[in-house]
This record gives C-alpha cells, sequence and structure tokens, in this order.
C-alpha cells in the first residue's frame, strides 16, 4: 500500500502541508520511526497511518504494506465516493434548469 507513486509526488506534498506525522508538519527528508501515525491528506480523504517497522533498504511497493498499518476510517472514503457522484450531478453555472433530454440522461443513470 503505497500512498504516493513517486517520490517526487511524496516530496510536493510534504512542501503543500498535506503530510503530517505526530500532528507536526513533515519535511521530504524526515525519517519515521516505528510506532508514529502518518497523516496524508489526498483529494478530500485524510488517510492515517501507523508504522510498524523501517526496511534497512529500500523496497518495492508490494512489500510496503508490511511496515505500515492502515488506520482510516471507512467514512473517509465514503466521503469521496459522494463527492465523485455529485462532481457527476453538478450542472455549470449559469447554464439553467435541465431540458427533458437532460432528466432523461439522468433518469437513464440512476434508475
Amino acid at each position: 500500500m503505497r500512498i504516493f507513486k513517486t517520490r517526487a509526488l511524496a516530496t510536493d506534498a510534504c512542501r503543500a502541508g498535506s503530510v503530517t506525522i505526530n500532528d507536526l508538519a513533515a519535511k521530504p527528508a524526515r525519517d519515521v520511526r516505528p510506532g508514529e501515525t502518518v497523516f496524508v491528506r489526498q483529494g478530500l480523504v485524510l488517510r492515517t497511518l501507523q508504522v510498524v517497522g523501517v526496511p534497512r533498504t529500500r523496497v518495492g511497493a508490494k512489500l510496503v504494506a508490511q511496515f505500515c498499518t492502515d488506520l482510516t476510517p471507512p467514512e473517509e472514503f465514503a466521503k469521496a465516493k459522494v463527492e465523485k457522484v455529485q462532481q457527476i450531478l453538478a450542472r455549470e453555472k449559469g447554464s439553467g434548469r435541465p431540458t427533458k433530454r437532460d432528466r432523461r440522461l439522468l433518469d437513464g443513470l440512476f434508475g
């Protein structure tokens, strides 16, 4: 369970203030220690991770899950799903009321 695909994306997230460790802003070069709690803001979702251990060398993405526990509550993921549906339903500002055709398309989508 890798949070960021590249080290550059992780660095940018740290600099933007999206990553905190034990309620303190994380710097890109900061090492994590076992027992620390890492909070990562990804869009609307606030991921919570507990560090279980630290590998001695760099490991592949599949092996990272062994060194941390995901404590993110399911409600956080539900917020992202609700937002996705709302974006589909959102209309351009100033576009007026939905036409009959728009209404039929929406009914077909959810009916």
